[in-house]
């Protein structure tokens, strides 16, 4: 299976949303491109498998898998990514302002249904690039009409 974040770097953030083809998973928050430094930055773009990880801190989450120079790159709940994010990516149902988001935990189990659901009978790939704000805004919006 093949997912695509759609990511708009800001100065004191990333923000981005999940999508499975057309379909809108949720959204996220990242921390700010600081040239792929470990702990301060967001991943590079590119296209990285995801697998499934327990740990007690997070329970069940997600891990990004071939991530260059980097190691331990999760999908875990958090709603700032200043300071609860060190170069991982969190799920949110709602953006807020740049890096900053509500209701981590509930995205995180919307998009965990989708991937668990899959990796089940197929490897599941995550595809982030770039967009303009713009983009964020119609998603934003069609969501909101959904729920």
């Amino acid at each position: 299976m093949e997912l695509e974040l759609k990511r708009t770097y800001f100065p004191n953030g990333c923000n981005g949303s999940i999508y499975r083809g057309e379909t809108f998973i949720c959204h996220t928050i990242e921390l700010p491109w600081k040239e792929n430094h470990r702990s301060t930055s967001c991943i590079p773009e590119g296209r990285y498998e995801l697998q499934k990880r327990y740990s007690p801190k997070f329970k069940w989450h997600l891990i990004v898998k071939g991530v260059e120079g980097r190691s331990v790159i999760l999908i875990h709940p958090a709603n700032d990514a200043l300071k609860e994010l060190r170069g991982c990516i969190a799920p949110v149902s709602t953006l807020t302002a740049e890096g900053k988001g509500l209701l981590s935990k509930n995205a995180l189990t919307r998009l965990m249904a989708v991937v668990y659901a899959a990796l089940l009978k197929e490897q599941v790939f995550i595809t982030i690039k770039s967009v303009t704000h713009d983009d964020h805004s119609k998603a934003e919006r069609a969501y909101s009409q959904v729920f």
